[in-house]
């Protein structure tokens, strides 16, 4: 246990040991300048030299205030201004708006990380995957839970048997949007970009996608029920949303997500003789808590924000890319998400079961 402890926070994924990625990072919200922006600042292998805006003038002030040298419009970007400054493509505006970047991205043989969900329909992310594929261009979607050392460790061990056959899992992710953002029309509450819904494209699929990646299942089949109550949800279904999947070999899970709720965080899965559990469990700050027998183990690393995680999934990507690599989480990974966010809004409409298809 101690050996394990000491090399907790080891990247068993690094295989470069030198190089430089660097980024193009667009769409300039808080979570890029605030959170994306430092992560590669810390980061080993990758630094920013473009950002790029709805406008010249709003891409190159942010860039002063920042330390970047190149700031330009999507536009320009779209006309390949300064495309020999950059290396690869951090995306991170509204969902809807992801595929016209990377398109351009791909004819510009440019690698890309684009934030999740990809995009807001299965029909527009499965065009990503094509347009990235027919390029032959790196895509990783932006699944920074797979680079936490709470979750590789987590997935060694099931890996290893530490659950025995898994049976079941929660997942639960709530967060008070309108705390956040005070503001009824941004653009999480709007179907036109954030896709599907609200709750389950931006919440639930955390609780998703940590679970499809421990366990290497993929849900089959849904029901759902979901509620919008407060005036603010009015154009989205989901302000409360709550599922019961079925994986492959019959493992059940049940997943609930609200963006009007107490903020929490929480994924369990419980096996035949174990137990491995994350709480608070996405967003930073994650807590490992194990249960077998009369074991019973907790490790926190309280230094691990987001930001932290955001510099470990961007030199993951840095590191796939300077080598060549294989990426895991890629398109195809993330089309499945997307595929499984579809199903479980179908079911919530419908009553009734669905496949996942």
């Amino acid at each position: 246990m101690r050996d394990w402890i000491r090399t907790y926070e080891e990247r068993d994924w690094q295989t470069a040991t030198d190089g430089t990625l660097r980024y193009a990072l667009l769409g300039l919200g808080w979570w890029t300048l605030d959170v994306a922006l430092p992560a590669i600042a810390d980061s080993d292998l990758g630094e920013v030299t473009v950002l790029v805006s709805s406008s010249t003038e709003k891409a190159e002030r942010a860039a002063a205030d920042n330390d970047v040298d190149r700031g330009i419009s999507y536009d320009e970007f779209h006309d390949s201004v300064a495309s020999d400054e950059y290396d690869a493509l951090y995306v991170g505006t509204p969902n809807a708006l992801h595929l016209d970047y990377v398109e351009t991205a791909a004819d510009l043989g440019t690698p890309v990380l684009c934030e999740k969900p990809m995009e807001s329909t299965v029909e527009r992310a499965e065009r990503m995957v094509e347009a990235c594929e027919a390029a032959d261009v790196p895509l990783m979607i932006a699944y920074r839970m797979h680079t936490d050392p709470a979750v590789r460790r987590a997935r060694e061990l099931i890996a290893d048997g530490f659950l025995g056959e898994p049976v079941s899992v929660y997942g639960h992710n709530t967060q008070p949007i309108l705390e956040m953002n005070p503001d009824p029309d941004q653009w999480r509450l709007d179907p036109d970009l954030s896709g599907y819904g609200t709750s389950v494209m931006d919440l639930g699929i955390y609780s998703l996608n940590t679970a499809r990646f421990l366990l290497r299942k993929e849900p089959v089949a849904v029901s759902s029920e979901m509620h919008s109550g407060h005036e603010a949800f009015d154009d989205v279904p989901d302000e409360r949303s709550s599922s019961l999947l079925r994986l492959e070999d019959d493992v059940t899970m049940v997943t609930t997500a609200s963006q009007n709720a107490h903020a929490d965080t929480h994924l369990k899965i419980t096996g035949t003789e174990g137990q491995i559990e994350l709480h608070p469990a996405f967003h930073g700050e994650v807590a490992l808590r194990l249960r077998r027998d009369d074991l019973s183990v907790e490790v926190t690393h309280e230094s691990f924000d987001a930001q932290r995680e955001m510099r470990e999934e961007f030199d993951y990507f840095a590191d796939r890319v300077l080598t060549d690599g294989d990426i895991y989480p890629d398109g195809r990974h993330g089309l499945r998400d997307m595929r499984i966010v579809r199903a479980i809004h179908e079911a919530g409409e419908s009553g009734e079961r669905v496949d996942i298809r």
